[in-house]
């Protein structure tokens, strides 16, 4: 009887969910990408031109840079981050004392905000460039690897979580089986303790790909693109287009609908090369 109550009603408690997100999400996406066609400054004087924003984007240096700065910045973060999240969740699943203060420890980091963390960060690394006589914004080397850290720092400990929940599913009689027909530390490694954490791998290489392609505050806040937009990462480029140059909102529309689509493949991409290697394994 509960069921059936449940199942007639289930529609006006749903549709207030329902309208929220359209409202909020499928609506405003459908205009974002019939603005991208479009040349206004507001959407109610916005006018048809085809592919042109499109085209422009494609011949802007700084996109081109940009594009290809941010996927150089998500290659070095997504190995760093999960090499150094998996490896110190397995230093803290070997029973060490004190584990719960270390996991806090790292995990405290995440829940910072970005802009505070940009800021931070901007302070101790120009602090010690600076008996160098350098900063951040001396060249767009010192940005891409002050944000690599700055990343590190950040996500390293969301993973470790992730990492020890997966280290702690793997039935012990494996790991004791394995040892008993000889096999040495790394083999029990990557013949069985990878295997069996596969899908944690899958949930942290997919997170890491995504924030990373996705970085913005933290970009802004560190170095805001300095020197002259070199070290500016995909989501600040398409900010600066569309709010910092009169006209170009159409064309920093077009770039956010191009972004969409580059995050949504490689995500797809990511996610099933991964989940093709869970069912192999």
């Amino acid at each position: 009887m509960n069921g059936k109550v449940l199942k007639k009603y289930f529609p006006l408690f749903a549709l207030p969910t329902f309208l929220a997100f359209l409202i909020g999400f499928v609506v405003p996406f459908v205009m974002g990408i019939y603005l991208a066609f479009c040349k206004f400054t507001t959407v109610s004087d916005a006018k048809f031109v085809g592919l042109q924003n499109f085209r422009d984007i494609f011949n802007d240096p700084e996109f081109i840079h940009a594009l290809w700065y941010t996927a150089l910045f998500t290659v070095v973060t997504v190995i760093t981050i999960n090499f150094f999240g998996f490896a110190i969740a397995m230093l803290l699943t070997k029973g060490i004392r004190g584990t719960n203060i270390f996991r806090t420890v790292f995990f405290m980091p995440n829940l910072i905000g970005g802009i505070v963390l940009g800021y931070i960060w901007q302070l101790i690394i120009n602090g010690v460039l600076a008996l160098f006589g350098l900063t951040l914004t001396f060249s767009e080397v010192y940005g891409f690897w002050g944000m690599v850290v700055l990343m590190n720092w950040q996500q390293i400990g969301y993973v470790m979580i992730i990492y020890i929940a997966g280290i702690q599913n793997v039935p012990g009689e494996l790991l004791e089986a394995a040892r008993i027909d000889g096999a040495t530390n790394s083999q029990v490694l990557r013949k069985v303790i990878l295997p069996m954490v596969m899908p944690s791998i899958t949930i942290c290489t997919f997170l890491t790909l995504t924030n990373s392609f996705k970085l913005f505050d933290q970009n802004l806040a560190l170095t805001n693109g300095a020197p002259s937009n070199k070290s500016e990462l995909l989501a600040l480029n398409i900010f600066n287009t569309f709010y910092g140059r009169t006209g170009y909102e159409g064309i920093g529309q077009a770039k956010a609908v191009v972004f969409f689509l580059i995050v949504g493949i490689i995500a797809t991409i990511q996610l099933v090369l991964t989940n093709r290697k869970e069912v192999q394994q």
